[in-house]
């Protein structure tokens, strides 16, 4: 379950992390008003369950209230990567002199934490030299002590006070990941000022299979099992996502995903799984394979459709079963491609990952 950023630092501020002072606003009046009450120039950011939003003109800033108003109205209701913005986050802007990235993760070869640090903030994780990144994989038998922090954090370069401040951060961040469950949290950037460090931004993902212990409830049929591969699979049938799994990794391409929509399902539901798994962070494909039965491929066709904006990567769509002449005719239309062969469609998807 991907938190909103907001949520993130509400968790964070609990456990001790400083954050901007900021407000989650739903009007641009109110916006204008919080503006005036911090009377400092703010950030206004689009608050959806995703990544890239500062890309996709998510977020702006405003040097007065007038501003905030104007900024507010133009991403309100707007969509941004496929969601309607219905909230916004106004926070001050704080003066950054130097940005860190901080994050937490799972090694899923290990089936351990690993815990990451850099000192190039503010940009794509991935995009950064592994020379820059410096990590260690924790056992969590063992745990995460604050020495361990300050570690890691003693690569970076930091002004003793620096270094104090961010590795109390760091060790905090472990806590909460440990705490609530996390596949994945993140403070990128986390900004370093005259007054102390900041998450400026924040990213917090919680395991689905434990959302009932942080007395989170979630209404969601899909079965879904996170990977670290590269190709997102949405499939129909256990059965059959294992098989498209296996023929996958035959022809040397990773899964990053088991995701069953089940029999039956709705252009709704599809696009709930569309959802799900384009926030994989190292997603490069996705492979949308449907033997329909008791599922209608026009449904699948529709859903689709309406996720069009969602999908920036390269996609391979096999359709056979119910209703898959509509289907198809409604998918060629909006300009996608269809494909009959199970193993031809795998294998085009494997080349477009790579």
């Amino acid at each position: 379950m991907d938190f909103y950023e907001y949520q993130a630092k509400e968790v964070f501020t609990e456990y001790g992390i400083p954050a901007p002072r900021g407000r989650v606003i739903y009007t641009p009046e109110a916006a204008a008003a919080y503006a005036s009450e911090l009377a400092v120039p703010v950030a206004v950011k689009a608050q959806i369950p995703v990544g890239g939003r500062g890309k996709a003109g998510g977020i702006r800033f405003a040097s007065n209230p007038q501003a905030a108003y104007e900024i507010a109205q133009k991403l309100l209701k707007s969509n941004i990567k496929g969601f309607t913005v219905d909230k916004l986050l106004v926070e001050e802007k704080i003066k950054i002199e130097k940005e860190l990235y901080l994050g937490i993760t799972i090694d899923r070869n290990l089936g351990k934490p690993v815990v990451m640090a850099s000192g190039f903030g503010g940009v794509d994780i991935e995009s950064v030299k592994k020379d820059c990144i410096f990590s260690e994989t924790v056992d969590p038998l063992l745990g995460f002590y604050p020495h361990r922090a300050r570690e890691i954090i003693g690569n970076l370069g930091l002004k003793r006070e620096e270094f104090k401040s961010v590795s109390n951060i760091l060790y905090l961040l472990y806590n909460i990941f440990e705490e609530r469950d996390c596949i994945l949290l993140e403070i990128n950037p986390l900004g370093i000022t005259n007054e102390g460090a900041y998450a400026v931004d924040a990213r917090m993902v919680v395991d689905d299979n434990a959302l009932f212990r942080q007395g989170i409830k979630i209404e969601s049929s899909l079965s879904y099992v996170e990977l670290d591969g590269d190709i997102g699979c949405i499939v129909n049938g256990a059965g059959l996502a294992m098989s498209t799994m296996d023929t996958i990794k035959n022809l040397g391409g990773k899964p990053a995903n088991f995701l069953d929509i089940g029999g039956g399902a709705s252009k709704e539901k599809m696009k709930e799984a569309i959802e799900k798994i384009i926030s994989h962070p190292q997603l490069k494909a996705v492979f949308i394979n449907i033997l329909g039965g008791i599922t209608k491929c026009d449904e699948i066709a529709r859903g689709i459709i309406d996720s069009k904006d969602l999908l920036d990567i390269p996609l391979v769509i096999r359709l056979r079963g119910t209703n898959e002449k509509e289907a198809t005719r409604l998918l060629e239309s909006k300009g996608f491609e269809i494909l009959v062969s199970m193993d031809k469609a795998a294998k085009k998807v494997v080349e477009l990952a790579r």
